[in-house]
C-alpha cells in the first residue's frame, strides 16, 4: 500500500480544485463598457432620478445594452466602448455635479458566480488603459505653511496673556518674538513652555527678544503628515472623479504614484489631482485706512489682500473657518444667476462662524481663495519649476443675519470654476502642494494589445511545455499536465479571490510559475527512472522518486520563495505585481506538482501490480 492516498487526501485536493475552477471562472467572461451614476452628496440617488438619467440616453438616440439601479447607484451598459464615452460626456454636460459620472468596465458574470463571491481579476494600467501620474510634495511648504500658522498662534497667545510686544515676525527659519520689557520674558517663556512643546526656544543676547524655531521632530512630523494627508485627499479626489480601481502609493519620502484605470480625459484628471486649492472666511478691517496700508504701514492684527478687480483690501489676520472645516459643497447659482458654492461646515466650524456672526451683523466678511499654481520658465535654456502661492478675496458681503452650518460663497468666475472648487472642497484640501513630474499614458487600444501579447506569449509557453511534457514523459507527462492545469487554475482563483490588480508583470509571473511547476515533475520523474534503471519495482520506484525529490523540491521553490518576498517587501508597482503572482505560484505549484500528480498516479497505479510503467 505504498502508493496508496487516505480518503480524506483525495477528497481534499478534489475539493480544492473544484474551488479553484469556481473563483477562476469569472475571468472567462467579459466586461461591459459601463457608466456609472451616483450622488457626489450622502444621499443616495432614488427611482425618479434614475428614469430621469435613463430617458436622457434614450433621447440621445443611444442603445442601452441593459440599465440596473440598485442601492441607490446606476449602472446603464454598453455594446461598444465608444458609446460609453460618448453617453459620459452626454451626462456631464444635461447633468448638474450633484451627479457622479464615472466610466466602469462591468464584469458579465452570471448571477449565481456572483452569489458565492467570485468575481474576476482587476486590470492593470498596462491592460486596460489610463494614466500614470508621479506627485511629489513640497515639503518646504508644508514647513513654510506650520511656520506661518504657530507665528500667528505665538501672536494670538501674546493677546491673550496681555503681554505687550514690538512685533512678531519670521526671519531665517525663526519666529522672533520682541517684547516691550524684559520684565515680561519669564511669563511668555511660561506660555510657550505650556502650549508651544513644538517649538524650540532660543534665548539671544538681547534681553527683550525671545527666537523660536520648529524642533526637528515636529518639521519629520509636518512632512509625514503632509504625504499621508495628500493621499487621503488625493484618494477622495479620485472617488469624485469616479475612477474604478485606482492605485494611490506612497513613493519615497515625498513621492505618491497615482495610477486611473480606465481615465481618457488627463487634463482634468491633472486639473484635480494637482491643484491646491482652499477658501477661508475672515472679517473685513474697516477701522484702519487701506491706503496707508499699501503705502507700508499695515496694523499689526490685519493683512493686506487684492480683490478680483485689484482693489486693495484690509481683512482681520484671524481666521473664521477654513476649508479642512468644510463637509460638503455643491455649485449652484445665487438669486441673480451668478454661480455660487453651498458651503456645509462640521460643528467645530458651524460654532466659529456662528458666534461671529452673531456678534457682528452688518459688518463686512470676506472670502479668501487660496491656490498653489506651478508655472514653468525658461532660466539661461533651462525648465525652471516656479511655485507660487495665489491669495484673492473673491467676495465681500455684509452679514445679514447668523448662520451657521450652511451658507453660499459667491464672486467665481465662472460655473465650471464653481464646479471644480466645490468638488476639490468636498476632497479635502492638500496639506502641501504637489508637482507632477512624471505622466505616461496607455491607450485602451494598447491596452488590448498588451492582453493579446500576453496571453499569446502565455499559451505558447504553455503549449510548448505540454508537448515536450507528453513526448518525453508520456503517461507520465500527460499527468504532469494536467496538474499544471491545475496550477495555473489555483494561481488565477487565489488573485481572484484577493482581487488582485493583474498587470504585465503579473502574467509574467505566471508564466515563469508554469516553468516551476514542471521543473518539480521533471525531478520526481528522473528519480523515479534511476529506480527503475537500479532494479526497484515500479511501485518502489513511485515511493522512492517522489519521497527523495521532495527534499531537493523543497530547497529550489524555499530559495525562489525568498526571493519573491525580498521583491514583494523593497519593491514598488509593477514590481509587487509581479512578486505577488510568483509567490501564490510557488507555493500552489509545490502543492499541485507534488500532492496532485501523485494523487493521478496512485489512482492509475496503486494497489494493483505493475510491470511497467509509461515514463
Amino acid at each position: 500500500m505504498q502508493n496508496h492516498f487516505p480518503l480524506w487526501k483525495n477528497l481534499l485536493v478534489l475539493i480544492i480544485f473544484a474551488v479553484g475552477i469556481i473563483y477562476a471562472l469569472p475571468n472567462l467572461y467579459g466586461d461591459d463598457p459601463s457608466v456609472q451614476v451616483s450622488s457626489t452628496h450622502p444621499t443616495k440617488l432614488v427611482q425618479e432620478q434614475a428614469n430621469q438619467i435613463e430617458t436622457v440616453i434614450k433621447t440621445a438616440g443611444f442603445n442601452i445594452k441593459a440599465f440596473e439601479f440598485k442601492d441607490g447607484h446606476i449602472l446603464a451598459r454598453f455594446n461598444s466602448a465608444d458609446d460609453q464615452l460618448k453617453v459620459a460626456d452626454l451626462l456631464r454636460d444635461k447633468m448638474s455635479d450633484d451627479y457622479n459620472i464615472a466610466l466602469n468596465l462591468a464584469p458579465t458574470t452570471p448571477a449565481w458566480l456572483r452569489s458565492l463571491g467570485a468575481d474576476a481579476m482587476y486590470l492593470g494600467l498596462d491592460l486596460r488603459g489610463g494614466v500614470h501620474f508621479l506627485l511629489e510634495v513640497d515639503m518646504d511648504a508644508a514647513v513654510k505653511q506650520a511656520e506661518d500658522r504657530y507665528n500667528d498662534d505665538v501672536r494670538l497667545a501674546l493677546r491673550n496673556e496681555k503681554l505687550r510686544y514690538q512685533s512678531v515676525s519670521k526671519d531665517d527659519g525663526f519666529i522672533k518674538v520682541k517684547l516691550n520689557s524684559a520684565d515680561d520674558k519669564p511669563a511668555l517663556l511660561k506660555v510657550l513652555g505650556k502650549d508651544f512643546r513644538a517649538l524650540e526656544v532660543t534665548e539671544p543676547k538681547e534681553q527683550d527678544q525671545v527666537w523660536l524655531k520648529l524642533s526637528e521632530k515636529e518639521v519629520r512630523d509636518i512632512k509625514k503628515f503632509a504625504v499621508a494627508q495628500n493621499m487621503t485627499t488625493l484618494r477622495n479626489r479620485v472617488n469624485e472623479l469616479g475612477v474604478a480601481e485606482p492605485v494611490i502609493q506612497q513613493q519615497g519620502e515625498n513621492r505618491i504614484m497615482v495610477q486611473l484605470p480606465g481615465v481618457q480625459d488627463t487634463n482634468r484628471a491633472k486639473e484635480i489631482l494637482g491643484t491646491t486649492a482652499t477658501l477661508e472666511y475672515r472679517l473685513v478691517d474697516v477701522e484702519h485706512d487701506v491706503q496707508k496700508a499699501v503705502e507700508g504701514h499695515v496694523p499689526v492684527g490685519s493683512r493686506l489682500y487684492t480683490e478680483r478687480n485689484g482693489n486693495p483690501i484690509l481683512l482681520d489676520r484671524r481666521v473664521i473657518v477654513t476649508g479642512d472645516q468644510i463637509v460638503d459643497s455643491s455649485s449652484g447659482v445665487d438669486q441673480d444667476g451668478r454661480p455660487s458654492v453651498n458651503i456645509s461646515l462640521n460643528g467645530v466650524g458651524a460654532a466659529k462662524m456662528g458666534k461671529l456672526t452673531q456678534a457682528n451683523i452688518g459688518k463686512p466678511m470676506a472670502v479668501v481663495f487660496i491656490e498653489y499654481k506651478v508655472e514653468t520658465k525658461l532660466v539661461n535654456g533651462q525648465k525652471v519649476r516656479h511655485k507660487q502661492k495665489v491669495e484673492k478675496v473673491i467676495n465681500v458681503a455684509t452679514i445679514q443675519g447668523v448662520f451657521s452650518h450652511r451658507f453660499q460663497t459667491t464672486g467665481l468666475d465662472s460655473p465650471q470654476e464653481a464646479r471644480n472648487l466645490s468638488l476639490l472642497l468636498r476632497a479635502g484640501a492638500l496639506a502641501a502642494p504637489v508637482d507632477i513630474v512624471e505622466e505616461r499614458t496607455v491607450g485602451p487600444s494598447l491596452g488590448q494589445d498588451n492582453i493579446d501579447k500576453g496571453m499569446l506569449s502565455f499559451m505558447v509557453g504553455f503549449a510548448l511545455v505540454v508537448l515536450f511534457m507528453a513526448v518525453y514523459y508520456r503517461l507520465f507527462g500527460m499527468i504532469a499536465n494536467f496538474a499544471l492545469a491545475f496550477n495555473v487554475v489555483i494561481v488565477v482563483a487565489i488573485l481572484s479571490m484577493l482581487q488582485a490588480t493583474l498587470t504585465l508583470p503579473g502574467i509574467a509571473g505566471i508564466i515563469l510559475t508554469v516553468g516551476m511547476s514542471v521543473d518539480a515533475n521533471v525531478l520526481i520523474f528522473e528519480r523515479i527512472k534511476e529506480e527503475l534503471k537500479n532494479g526497484n519495482t515500479p511501485q518502489s520506484a513511485i515511493f522512492i522518486g517522489y519521497e527523495k525529490a521532495f527534499a531537493t523540491i523543497l530547497d529550489s521553490h524555499f530559495t525562489n520563495l525568498v526571493v519573491a518576498v525580498v521583491l514583494f517587501a523593497y519593491g514598488t508597482g509593477s514590481v509587487k505585481g509581479f512578486a505577488v503572482t510568483l509567490i501564490i505560484g510557488i507555493l500552489s505549484s509545490m502543492f499541485t506538482a507534488i500532492t496532485g500528480t501523485r494523487m493521478v498516479i496512485n489512482w492509475i497505479y496503486g494497489n494493483r501490480r505493475v510491470e511497467k510503467l509509461s515514463i
